[in-house]
This record gives C-alpha cells, structure tokens and sequence, in this order.
C-alpha cells in the first residue's frame, strides 16, 4: 500500500523517504562508475592484462546495469520498491568484496557485472519521487536529487586518484564497499513502501512493456536521455586512455580534471530545480540538448584547428554536464508520466535503454583511440551522439503540437 503524504520523519520507515536517503540511492551508480576510473592503467598492470580489456569494466557494468534495468522496473511495480532496493544493495556489497579479491581479470569483470546490480538504486529512487509528486513537481525534485547527487562525480574520481596513488586500485573498491553498506542500512531505516504494488503477475508486467513502446512520446523523451547521457558514457569509455596516453597524466591529476562534467551536470540539476516546474519539460529537454551539442561542436573545431590540450578536452566536457543535468531530470519525469501507472515499469524500460546505449557508446568510445593517436574520433562521436538527441526532444516538441491541433 501506498504511503500517506505526511512530512518525511528521518529514520522513519512508515513516513515518506528523507531527500537525503533519495541523494544517496541516486549516488550509488554515479560513485561505482567514477571513483575508479584513475586506477584503470595501474589495474591492467596488476592483472597483467592489455588496457582495453580492464576498459570492458566500465561497458560490463553499464551493459549489466541496462539489462536488470528491463527486470527492475516489473518487480518493483509487482512487489514494491523497498525490497527490490534491499536485495539490489546486498548483492552490490557482495559483489565489491568480489572485485577486490579477484585474481584475475576475468573473475574481476564477474563480479564487477554483479555490481551493476545497484542501478536499483538509482532506478526506483525516481520511481520513489514520481510516487509522490505530479510531473513537472517530480522533474523539479529530481533536479533538486540529482544535484545532491552530482556532487559525488565530482569528487569522486579526484578521491579516487588520490587513494590509487597512496594504496593502490583496491582501495577505492573498498570506499565503494563501505558506501553501499551505509546506504543500505540508511535505506532499511529510512525508505518505506511508496508504490502500490500491482495485482498483476510478473508475466503479466512484462506484457505491459509493448503500451509504452507504442508511445512515441515515450521514445522521444527515452532517447532524448539515452542520446544527451550517451555522450558523457563515450566520454567514461575514453577519457581515462586519453588523459594518460594523449595528455600523460597522472591518476590523481585525471581525478581531478574529470570531475568537469560533473560541475556543470550540478549547475544543470541546481537550473532543472528551480525553473523546470515553470518553463515545462520539453523545453528544458530542448535547451539542455543544445547546450551539450553547442559545447562539442566548439570542442571539436578547436582540437581539429590545432588547440588540443586538457583544458579543451575536459573543459568543454563541463558544458555537456551542464546539458545533461538540464535533460536527465525532465526527460525521466517525461518518460514516467506518459503511462503513469506504468512508472515503474517506465523506469526501468527507459533506464536500460539509456543505460545499454550508454554501454555500447563506452565501449565504441575506448575502441577507436589508438595509441599515438588523438582525442579527436572520441569527440566526434560525443558531438554526433549529442546531435541525435536533439532530433529526438524536437520530436517529441512536433508531436504533441500535432495533437494539440
């Protein structure tokens, strides 16, 4: 059953969830995708592993991650939101000890799969707030979580640097350990039941998947997401091989650099809060995918003239967080309020699209760099994966003007 719309009480399980516990679901697959990425060159060299296979970490998580996103999304409109949270959380911690003690980097891409199982986390965590507010509410209390969220890639991977260098790559493993035990334990004394769960069978959910594809509004706002977020996936995929065999930085000094995006994807989130309930979803969506697709294009004109450095690449970058911090909100509350009694099911459909998109863009994104070579093939295709999301949002804008007439 439902929970009745009172005022959050935190560590209260039979009122609504504090903002804080929403930050820290929302954070879980945002710290398991960025704290560790400095440590990828020191980790092919503890495996003794060529780089492009110690890469596949962040395209086995993602693929993973999208996959359970198709199955997270019935279960919780089925069985509710909290227990699908708590499982997901377990298995996580579970997993991380895994990767720590992996001896090999087959054992370690295992287990580091399993802990993609933390996208229920960051899934439900929006289901949680479309529970309880109307759309465009919902889109400005997911910019508001979102923005708490945003704070951890930012840090993250300068963290992350810092703890590879003084300890070596298991340690920020262990900050991952530490972090989903703390939320779990946050979330069992916190999240109470925020759904409805369905009368419906399992088979029964998952034959209500073909209503939303149907929906073009759903696929316009779904890859609108996927195609915006892609970008900063590719981004994920190459970066790490660019700042150390392009640029010759060091873990800590990657760290520090990479958490550009996420200053602009905070301001993103801080604009979305504020102003996405009075200017409406779309053209938030709209604003922000131009925005992301104007910061490329500059980026790319630039490195082909002769101007690459890390100041370029990754400076740049913090416009396409910016963009996505205006898309990522509007467009999830977009996708969870075409079928509002699908939300659950939205979210997690429209998740493991982005998310799978998201793998298959990383994975794209380390192949074509090549050693002695630039960052210019990974800045063309951020720049025309940007571009296809503004097709999708101007979509979207030209359907619903048709219904209208």
């Amino acid at each position: 059953m439902a929970m009745i719309d009172n005022a959050p009480r935190y560590m209260r399980n039979d009122s609504p969830p504090h903002v804080t516990t929403l930050i820290l679901l929302a954070s879980m697959t945002a710290l398991a995708m960025n704290v560790f990425l400095p440590s990828l060159p020191r980790m092919a060299e503890h495996f003794d592993a060529p780089y492009r296979y110690v890469q596949l970490s962040v395209a086995v998580f993602l693929a993973t991650n999208g996959l359970l996103q198709l199955f997270v999304g019935p279960m919780a409109d089925k069985f509710g939101r909290r227990p699908i949270i708590l499982w997901g959380l377990g298995i996580f911690c579970v997993a991380t000890l895994g990767c720590i003690y992996a001896p090999n980097v087959g054992v370690f891409l295992v287990f580091r799969s399993l802990q993609a199982t933390c996208a229920v986390a960051m899934v439900l965590s929006r289901a949680v707030v479309r529970d309880m507010h109307t759309a465009d509410r919902a889109a400005s209390v997911l910019g508001y979580v979102v923005m708490g969220m945003s704070i951890v890639p930012m840090i993250a991977p300068a963290i992350g640097g810092v703890l590879d260098q003084a300890f070596g790559w298991q340690s920020t493993f262990w900050v991952l350990f530490g972090f989903g035990f703390v939320v779990l334990l946050i979330v069992w004394f916190d999240l109470g039941e925020t759904g409805t769960p369905s009368g419906l069978t399992l088979g029964r959910q998952f034959a209500e998947y073909p209503e939303l594809l149907r929906s073009p509004r759903f696929w316009g706002y779904c890859l609108a997401t996927a195609f915006t977020s892609g970008a900063f996936f590719a981004f994920l995929g190459g970066a790490p091989f660019v700042a150390s065999n392009v640029y010759g930085m060091t873990p800590a000094q990657f760290g520090y650099f990479t958490g550009a995006p996420a200053i602009g994807y905070f301001l993103g989130n801080w604009m979305t809060g504020m102003f996405a309930a009075r200017v409406g979803l779309n053209r938030m969506i709209l604003a922000g995918t131009l925005i992301a697709t104007a910061g490329l294009v500059v980026s790319l004109l630039l490195t082909v003239n002769g101007h690459s450095s890390p100041y370029v690449f990754f400076g740049f970058m913090t416009v396409v967080g910016l963009g996505n911090g205006l898309v990522l909100p509007s467009g999830t509350s977009g996708m969870l309020s075409v079928r509002p009694h699908l939300s659950g099911t939205a979210a997690g459909l429209g998740g493991s699209i982005q998310i799978l998109g998201g793998a298959a863009l990383s994975a794209l994104g380390g192949a074509v760099l090549t050693q002695g070579g630039t960052e210019t093939p990974l800045i063309v295709i951020m720049t025309l994966t940007s571009t296809a999301s503004v097709l999708a949002i101007l979509a979207v804008v030209w359907r619903e003007r048709r219904l209208a007439r």
